[in-house]
């Protein structure tokens, strides 16, 4: 334990060395292109997001210029392929089907989602593509350091844990309510049974991220195997998934959501999906606190609780969830693994002789897998 790092420190991670003035010359030509301002366009607090996710760079900006002497201006945010040199965490980074899924949720529900400004495809303006959509103010739960150690939500009452768990949930349900998925979103449809596809693209990432360059991990692998022996007799109906359901991909105003964020991983799939991700992200940073010997918050986001305002919401009845929480910590297994070895690629951590530990939550789904986890 003495030999751990601080969990309340803020780790620092290497997302992109792009030059930021370079940065706000190139978006300057570029929105001139877009706006036919009068002058070029003046770009300024140009920044970074603290605590900002390493699958995506993403800067905040803010813009003025004029048209026809009438002044506008905003303020925004950049959402860019990540570049080949960044050791990314996604074989593929599709923004321009993160950007239709954004469009076609505004579009369908009232679920908060920014709104878009521009796509651009075409990589010569920014050296990759990116959109831009305007900037909404509020504040996340942080992931680094996690909310469960320090921060507003730690801070709060469990009244209002409890109405901010209530509300996520909320978001969630809205998300799954949007009618037809597959005719809405055809970019995520395709042949045979959704949860079959969503694990298989899984395993293919799996291989991409780790196995195939000689970094397998035996606990991804029995997890896998796991699922093919447990798994659902009837997934039930297909809906849209968010795919990263969680309040850290959510700006609140106050505990009231006002923005969701981050559809990268969304899919076509069980209703489960979302609500196992919810329980288990939270569990997993819960669990970092109980290591620590530190309280967390055992009161927030319980799985019960969960699936109590899920089903009062929706009238749906929540099926087969010890499948899909151990699916769910599966995929975050890939996401640790892959993000371990990025952070060796790039001196910020060391090696390790037992591949297992590359996951940071192994005892987690170890006990997933055995059925032994303690639930509160």
């Amino acid at each position: 334990m003495a030999e751990d790092p601080d969990p309340t420190a803020q780790r620092q991670l290497t997302v992109s060395d792009r030059d930021l003035d370079a940065l706000a010359e190139d978006l300057s030509r570029w929105l001139d292109s877009k706006v036919s301002a009068d002058h070029p366009p003046k770009i300024s607090a140009l920044s970074r997001p603290q605590g900002a996710g390493m699958s995506s760079p993403t800067v905040l900006f803010d813009a003025e210029w004029s048209v026809d002497g009438r002044l506008e201006a905003g303020s925004f945010v950049a959402r860019m392929t990540p570049e080949a040199e960044s050791f990314p965490v996604f074989e593929n980074y599709d923004l321009e089907t993160q950007y239709k899924i954004m469009a076609g949720v505004a579009e369908a529900s009232d679920v908060p989602v920014p709104e878009l400004r521009w796509l651009e495809t075409d990589e010569k303006p920014l050296g990759t593509k990116f959109f831009v959509m305007k900037r909404i103010d509020g504040r996340v739960p942080a992931d680094n350091p996690p909310y469960v150690f320090i921060g507003w939500l730690f801070d709060a009452s469990p009244e209002q844990r409890a109405q901010l768990t209530a509300n996520t949930v909320e978001v969630i349900a809205k998300v799954h309510a949007i009618k037809d998925p597959a005719t809405r979103f055809p970019m995520l449809d395709g042949p045979g049974q959704a949860l079959r596809r969503h694990v298989e693209w899984h395993r293919k990432w799996y291989r991409w991220a780790l196995a195939d360059d000689g970094y397998s991990i035996p606990i991804i692998e029995r997890a896998f195997d796991w699922l093919d022996a447990h798994w659902p007799a009837d997934p039930g109906p297909d809906v849209l998934a968010w795919g990263d359901s969680r309040p850290g991909n959510i700006l609140y105003d106050g505990f009231e959501p006002v923005g969701v964020l981050d559809w990268e991983m969304a899919g076509l799939g069980p209703r489960e999906l979302d609500i196992a991700w919810l329980i288990f992200i939270h569990r997993f940073f819960q669990d970092i606190a109980t290591r620590f010997e530190q309280p967390g918050l055992a009161d927030f986001l319980r799985r019960d609780d969960i699936v109590a305002k899920y089903e009062e919401v929706t009238g749906y009845t929540v099926r087969d969830l010890d499948f899909y929480i151990v699916y769910a910590a599966l995929r975050h297994a890939i996401v640790m693994a892959r993000v371990k070895r990025r952070m060796i690629h790039f001196g910020e951590d060391t090696d390790t002789p037992d591949r297992d530990d590359y996951v940071m939550h192994r005892a987690s789904l170890e006990a997933l897998l055995a059925g032994t986890y303690e639930w509160d």
